[in-house]
């Protein structure tokens, strides 16, 4: 007789796949890419999913088996297995873990351990204080949580309390699997078949002509029902002003009946408009995008900011729409996708499906559900990094807006993917072209555009032909020594303000830093408050007079007195988004100042409101954090300032260059869009930096070949890859001894391509102590083979018994 086996993924960080045995019936039912809860570990159930279906038993071990199957068909297809595996692979992570990141955590259902009582039991003279709280409490209800047990005994370790009630036989567990999804029911009304002729219809009115309000509704159903939809509950409720009471009095007498459909929780409600036409300079980039298309899976639009490389996407996607397939847009910020949403649903309406953090659990697994089945309605899919890993089946287009984004790159937790080059690949897997559009590339996109790996457009010019914004670089060293500085705001900063202002224009500043003030010191002995977890000083938020670690989230509330001399002499250095709110605030107290950093735009609908309002030319200054620099459109800018350009410019990686121009280049960007030339003032205690020059000009091709340079010189991407290799450890004296053997380790194998080990700039986070590789692959040596050899070092490495408890970390691409 024939065994039946499957292989499943496990959301949880092992390498491999895991065998349990089915039956044949269930060998019938299965599919792969369907879920199965099944017992793993120490009976705790986990949601697998099926990765392939066969007949040989595992050797080391006895197959279990599954628990019960939860799905009736595939939550997950073929391709996405393929692009899963991909990811698997190339960023050194396991199948748990991008499957883990990839399913929304409606999916990913966990069993909890539930307690009973044993009806038998009698012996409570032999339970101590602790298990007879629980006991008592068992009484009292039918069952208990873990988490309701730690509630009752007020300690966070129960589980030594549970051993022994177990051991006693007072209680017995079980473990149940909770479904988190509840799908979106709306309420509707009928009339009860039995008056639905009209002698019947007649009586019924008799019947209720004495209950005024109870005729009101039925009279108000006849009306609803001249349009033929369906009727909602709550608008036959609002029609004849009637109360939940009265319906529900007229359904226990009969008279009418409920009934529920489901609905997806977001709908776009409202007309679309027909695509605009596009100008001569947005025709030839189509044209030429559509030629590279025809030779090339990939191509880089580099359009100037304001250039309305937005419009080109929408003829891309309105042809795509036309050819029945799929298109993911995606986006590195959620604060963009509150512009994007709206200018995309204005041509396209219901087509138009949104997936990204901020929406809720229920709302992602509808989309996910949606797309799955092909409907309509998810056509295209507007998202952040991890809409691509998405059911995708028929996908035509990708686009990736502001390409050269970090915020593409996942650093923490694995999979350490990077988005824009996932994207990249699920659309040759697909057959789908690719587009990249960014006013400012990444090194390594335009590196591989001019390597003609990937096709090249350009839109040199603005829409409507505005002119690009004229920069003015701001000597503030020199406006200190002339005392010419007020606050943070040097003489030629403020006239500029001044001027927008009285022109009715709105301003953006941009400082890259939130709260009030990044460092606080006692004058006396030079003390700063430092986060107890992490090597870094606690920022200063003033809003709400608390000292917070923005790595860990440790606060405290403000200190008064210094805590290592006692002294009164607090002051606070540096700079941030919350101070420039204040000061602006007392400079111009006769308008609006708003803000938009982590701080402002925490709720679902943090970022919709600000831009909204910005928009709405109810704010007329704006400061902010990085998140203003991404690709967002305001008609009424003029003028742009910089705080503080030097911070961009003095950090250590080998891209702050290029990440320092890109960024006050996308911010400038956003002045002066629509009717005149902006203005943008950069304030600099340095003007004559190269990129600060090269900024001033929007000189991107001068950027690009000294930057191509440098990288050349010193071993960096495009033309050496890099794989970062991070450790972590409670213990400062075991990470230290173990970032020393790798390194030995290491550079046995790649000699002097591998660097280190060294110290990050934050040594300890949530106190945790941190030692940093790097490996250098050169040009033309095979990147299978180097993580081969990497695998075989950390293995050994985790082989060894004092190195057993270390956190071992890589991140392939490493920026």
């Amino acid at each position: 007789m024939s065994q039946y086996f499957i292989d499943v993924i496990l959301p949880v960080p092992i390498q491999k796949t895991f065998t349990y045995s089915i039956n044949k019936s269930e060998a019938n039912f299965i599919k792969k890419g369907m879920r199965v809860a099944v017992s793993f570990g120490k009976n705790k159930i986990y949601t697998a999913l099926v990765f392939a279906i066969h007949n040989t038993p595992p050797t080391v071990y006895e197959a279990k088996e599954i628990y019960q199957i939860l799905d009736q068909h595939p939550i997950v297809n073929e391709l996405q297995l393929q692009h899963w595996q991909w990811i698997s692979d190339y960023y050194m992570c396991s199948l748990g873990e991008v499957y883990r990141a990839a399913l929304p955590a409606a999916f990913l259902l966990e069993s909890e351990t539930v307690i009973y009582k044993h009806k038998n039991f009698k012996d409570e003279d032999t339970l101590t204080d602790d298990e007879f709280l629980i006991f008592e409490a068992l009484q009292h209800q039918s069952h208990l949580t873990i988490q309701q047990v730690v509630d009752i005994l007020e300690k966070k370790k129960v589980f030594r309390v549970i051993d022994e009630l177990l051991k006693k036989s007072a209680i017995y567990v079980e473990e149940k699997i909770y479904e988190t999804y509840k799908p979106k029911l709306v309420k509707y009304v009928k009339l009860n078949s039995a008056y639905h002729k009209d002698e019947a219809l007649q009586e019924l009115l008799k019947t209720v002509s004495r209950a005024q309000k109870q005729k009101e509704v039925i009279l108000s159903y006849f009306q609803l029902k001249a349009s033929k939809k369906p009727i909602k509950a709550k608008d036959l409720q609002a029609q004849s002003n009637a109360s939940s009471a009265v319906l529900k009095a007229l359904v226990d007498k009969n008279i009418f009946e409920f009934y529920y459909l489901q609905t997806d929780r977001i709908q776009y409600q409202g007309n679309t408009k027909s695509l605009k036409a596009l100008t001569t300079f947005q025709e030839e980039a189509f044209a030429t995008i559509k030629e590279s298309f025809q030779q090339k899976d990939v191509t880089l639009l580099h359009g100037v900011t304001g250039s309305g490389k937005t419009e080109v996407y929408v003829k891309l996607i309105q042809e795509v729409i036309d050819m029945g397939k799929q298109i993911l847009f995606l986006l590195p910020e959620i604060a963009l996708t509150t512009q994007i949403i709206s200018r995309l649903q204005n041509y396209f309406g219901n087509y138009i499906s949104v997936f990204h953090s901020k929406y809720s659990i229920h709302e992602r697994v509808e989309v996910w559900n949606n797309l799955l089945a092909n409907k309509p309605k998810a056509q295209i899919i507007l998202g952040t990094r991890s809409a691509v890993f998405l059911p995708f089946s028929n996908l035509g287009l990708i686009i990736i807006d502001e390409e050269h984004e970090t915020s593409y790159k996942q650093f923490k937790p694995s999979p350490r993917y990077n988005a824009r080059d996932a994207a990249i690949v699920l659309g040759g897997m697909q057959k789908a072209k690719t587009l990249l559009g960014s006013a400012t590339p990444s090194v390594e996109s335009y590196f591989n555009a001019t390597q003609q790996k990937y096709g090249f457009a350009t839109l040199t010019r603005r829409f409507g032909g505005v002119q690009l914004p004229k920069i003015e670089l701001i000597d503030i060293k020199e406006k200190h020594r002339k005392k010419l500085m007020t606050n943070h705001f040097s003489d030629t900063m403020l006239q500029l303000i001044n001027e927008a202002l009285l022109e009715k224009e709105q301003v953006i500043l941009f400082q890259n830093r939130r709260g009030f003030s990044p460092v606080v010191e006692c004058t006396t002995c030079g003390t700063s408050p430092q986060c107890p977890n992490c090597d870094v000083s606690l920022t200063y938020h003033k809003f709400k007079k608390e000292l917070k670690c923005h790595y860990c989230n440790y606060q405290r509330a403000m200190v008064n007195t210094c805590n290592a001399c006692g002294s009164n002499t607090i002051d606070t250095k540096g700079f941030g988004t919350e101070q420039i709110e204040s000061e602006l605030n007392e400079l111009f107290p006769d308008y609006t100042i708003g803000r938009m950093d982590l701080d402002t735009t925490r709720g679902k609908y943090g970022y919709q409101k600000i831009i909204e309002a910005f928009e709405a030319q109810e704010i007329d200054i704006l400061v902010g954090t990085q998140m203003l620099s991404k690709g967002l459109d305001f008609k009424n800018v003029s003028l742009v300032g910089v705080l503080n350009a030097d911070t961009l410019l003095n950090f250590p990686d080998f891209r702050a260059h290029e990440r320092a121009y890109q960024l006050m280049v996308q911010v400038s960007g956003r002045a002066g869009r629509v009717k005149k030339q902006g203005k943008v003032a950069i304030q600099t205690y340095n003007p004559y930096h190269t990129i600060l020059q090269q900024v001033s000009t929007t000189n991107y091709i001068e950027m690009y070949q000294q930057q191509l340079q440098d990288r050349w010189q010193y071993h960096y991407p495009p033309y050496y890859r890099l794989i970062k290799i991070t450790l972590k450890h409670r213990n400062y004296i075991t990470v230290t001894t173990g970032v020393d053997w790798l390194a030995k380790a290491l550079q046995n194998v790649f000699k002097e391509n591998a660097l280190g080990p060294s110290e990050p700039s934050i040594s300890r986070i949530r106190n945790q102590y941190l030692k940093n590789m790097v490996i250098k692959i050169e040009p033309k040596q095979s990147l299978e083979k180097t993580k081969t050899e990497l695998k075989k070092i950390r293995n050994t490495f985790q082989a060894i018994k004092e190195f057993k408890s270390i956190q071992f970390i890589i991140d392939v691409d490493a920026y």
